[in-house]
């Protein structure tokens, strides 16, 4: 299984914007086959930004899902130009 969180910080007015990127991104990534778990977090304090756990069955069901066109249309395309920084934590799971 892999597993990670996405923390993407963005500027203030992009909030709406971002909240309808992951509006429309979730559904559709959320379907895919090998997507376990996909759940987008707006953090209620601090800087604006968005924390996004993943959970995916394997690296292919991963590669598969960056490889989407709704990935590339809301993600890429969409989230990555409004975010401020970017960083992605791997997690081992352990129980």
């Amino acid at each position: 299984m892999v597993s990670f969180i996405v923390r993407m910080e963005f500027r203030e007015e992009d909030r709406e914007r971002v909240k309808e990127f992951l509006r429309l991104l979730t559904p559709p990534s959320r379907a895919e086959s090998g997507c376990i778990t996909y759940i987008p977090h707006l953090l209620e304090e601090g800087p604006p930004a968005i924390l996004i756990y993943e959970q995916y069955a394997d690296e292919a069901a991963l590669t598969f899902h960056r490889s989407t066109p709704h990935f590339a249309q809301y993600g890429t395309d969409g989230l990555f130009k409004l975010t401020t920084s970017r960083k992605l934590e791997r997690l081992e799971v352990v129980a």
